[in-house]
């Protein structure tokens, strides 16, 4: 209850960059990857692509799942749930 929280690390962050050496980098990555020393670069969809439900058991399940109904399935579903709903109240067939 009296104990002193331990104060939080310092850690630099820089907030200026400078874009001559983050184009000399990019330079280099490019010619790395050129000459095949470095993998070939590949688009960010495909490179994160699977991996939330990769990492979450309800989501590889749901993933997995081939007795899921589709949602027009579920909506015709429901279209006829209202009308026997329908026609259990009024007696009627017609809206």
């Amino acid at each position: 209850m009296f104990s002193a929280r331990e104060p939080r690390g310092f850690r630099r962050v820089s907030i200026y960059t400078s874009e001559r050496d983050d184009k000399l980098q990019k330079l280099v990555e490019d010619e790395k990857r050129r000459t095949g020393e470095l993998p070939p670069e590949t688009d960010v969809k495909d490179k994160f692509k699977g991996k939330f439900s990769e990492f979450t058991p309800r989501a590889k399940r749901f993933s997995e799942d081939p007795k899921r109904l589709s949602w027009p399935i579920a909506l015709f579903i429901i279209l006829v749930l209202i009308l026997v709903w329908h026609y259990l109240q009024t007696g009627r067939v017609h809206l």
